[in-house]
């Protein structure tokens, strides 16, 4: 099992493309841990903004009487990818990963499962 840290850089290092990760509580907007992003792209104010997509896609299920769990909200840019994976394990709940890729040099497939697996090693 792995700690916040340790699994956010394992998120850097194992993902071809990942430029920022974070771990965020969608019900506060906080990010409770993030590595990467810098001065062109602030990573907790983006994990802040999506807490917002999670929680409408959230209600939406419910209103539609939808009873599935998210495995992942993908949004694409021209230039980046922005992926957001619920948390499902226990102590989880409440919280997701979000991991920004560069376009041109990720490979989504890969990328979703890369993702699931550190998902599967974090302790929260």
């Amino acid at each position: 099992m792995a700690n916040t840290d340790t699994s956010l850089k394992e998120c850097l290092a194992s993902i071809d493309g990942a430029t920022a990760a974070a771990l965020v509580d969608y019900t506060s907007g906080m990010a409770l841990g993030s590595v990467g992003g810098g001065k062109d792209f602030n990573i907790e104010v983006a994990a802040a903004g999506n807490t917002d997509v999670v929680r409408s896609k959230l209600r939406t299920m419910e209103h539609l009487g939808i009873k599935e769990e998210i495995d992942d909200i993908l949004i694409t840019l021209s230039s980046q990818y922005h992926m957001i994976r619920p948390l499902k394990r226990r102590g989880g709940n409440g919280l997701f990963l979000y991991l920004v890729l560069d376009a041109n040099r990720a490979n989504l497939a890969m990328a979703r499962h890369q993702l699931r697996r550190i998902e599967a090693e974090l302790e929260v």
